[in-house]
């Protein structure tokens, strides 16, 4: 169970982690500048488990790896949105980063509720208002990817 954090539509690679900070090579230290641009309090405050929530298109622009992965290694859980860009999208799972398209959750859930995620059944509980959506649970693969912790640990297990 996480926090929410809660933005728009068509949040780009370059507001999740902004170009100028795609010299740091250390993980922690650019995961620090996640989300700055949009919350600049995001690095500040998020804890591991919580979960962003957003419209729809999260993840558009540029296809770089480093989008999904400052979320990961910031302590997001998972990011749920109505759509993503393909790239980020692909990416997420590459990287053992758990995403989910659920517009019915998007719309619904607001900033601050308590959400819970079962990403075997595609349940999202809303704590904070007792209510439950339902996106489209990972198919074996995908879940086996996210729980290996992405594609590179999936092949080195095979």
């Amino acid at each position: 169970m996480g926090k929410v954090y809660k933005y728009g539509e068509n949040v780009d690679t370059d507001v999740i982690i902004p170009a100028r900070y795609l010299n740091i090579a250390d993980g922690r230290e650019l995961a620090s500048h996640a989300m700055e641009d949009i919350d600049a309090d995001f690095s500040k405050t998020v804890k591991k488990g919580d979960i962003i929530v957003t419209g729809k298109n999260f993840g558009s622009g540029s296809s770089r790896e480093h989008a999904p992965l400052v979320l990961k290694l910031s302590g997001v859980k998972a990011v749920i949105a109505p759509t993503f860009a393909r790239i980020f999208y692909r990416n997420a799972f590459n990287i053992g980063f758990p995403i989910l398209e659920c517009e019915e959750a998007a719309e619904r859930i607001q900033g601050g509720d308590e959400v819970k995620v079962d990403f075997r059944t595609g349940k999202i509980t809303n704590v904070t208002k007792g209510e439950s959506y339902m996106a489209e649970p990972f198919p074996d693969f995908m879940h086996e990817l996210v729980s290996k912790g992405g594609l590179v640990n999936y092949v080195k297990q095979k």
